[in-house]
């Protein structure tokens, strides 16, 4: 029997919801840094967030495999994405097309996802990793495409090898992952092209 957290929670106006997601989620890639409010449309299972929920429910489907970490692969909130959304999980990194990292500080190497080709840049994973807040934590400054001249962001906790990490990742671009911080309530959106630094006085 399937728990009832399971089968509810989802959206209630599947057209109307998901294009509000939809345009929120735009907004946040066009302009990298932006901290970008979710609609609280969704309810699901712990550990997952509203907005993380709200993404999978918006851009996952049967197509779009999700990977999930170890622990929460056999759990409430990957059966609660599967139903929603229909979409396969990935027992591997490198295999899907999001991935959901709930505990910052024990992010993967970037590495092991899907990174893409040459040809086909677009066949990489899309990284959600939920972080506490946007604010408050090291701050890094951005700089590239969807900026103007720079922008700041400071999610707590910061992800594990945060800046190397994203170096490496931008200087494979086309190739590479996207990644969106998750908190309980916002979004903020850090594409391949956006080159992450140390904030000078930080």
């Amino acid at each position: 029997m399937i728990a009832p957290e399971i089968l509810t929670g989802g959206f209630s106006e599947p057209v109307f919801q998901s294009q509000a997601v939809f345009r929120q989620v735009l907004d946040a890639f066009a302009r990298p840094g932006r901290v970008v409010a979710m609609p609280s449309v969704v309810t699901a299972p712990s550990p997952l967030f509203t907005p993380t929920a709200a993404f999978l429910c918006t851009f996952a489907d049967e197509a779009t495999p999700v990977h999930f970490e170890a622990g929460l692969a056999g759990g409430a909130a990957a059966a609660w994405v599967t139903f929603h959304t229909g979409a396969p999980l990935a027992e591997r990194p490198d295999l899907a097309q999001f991935a959901i990292v709930t505990d910052p500080l024990a992010l993967p190497d970037l590495e092991t996802f899907a990174l893409g080709t040459q040809e086909y840049p677009d066949r990489s994973t899309t990284i959600v990793i939920q972080v506490e807040s946007l604010f408050g934590g090291d701050r890094f400054r951005l700089e590239g495409p969807g900026i103007d001249g720079a922008a700041e962001a400071s999610p707590a906790p910061t992800p594990r090898n945060f800046l190397p990490a994203l170096a490496r990742n931008r200087m494979l671009f086309p190739r590479g992952v996207d990644l969106v911080l998750a908190a309980p309530d916002a979004i903020l959106a850090l594409p391949r092209s956006t080159r992450v630094t140390a904030l000078r006085g930080a």
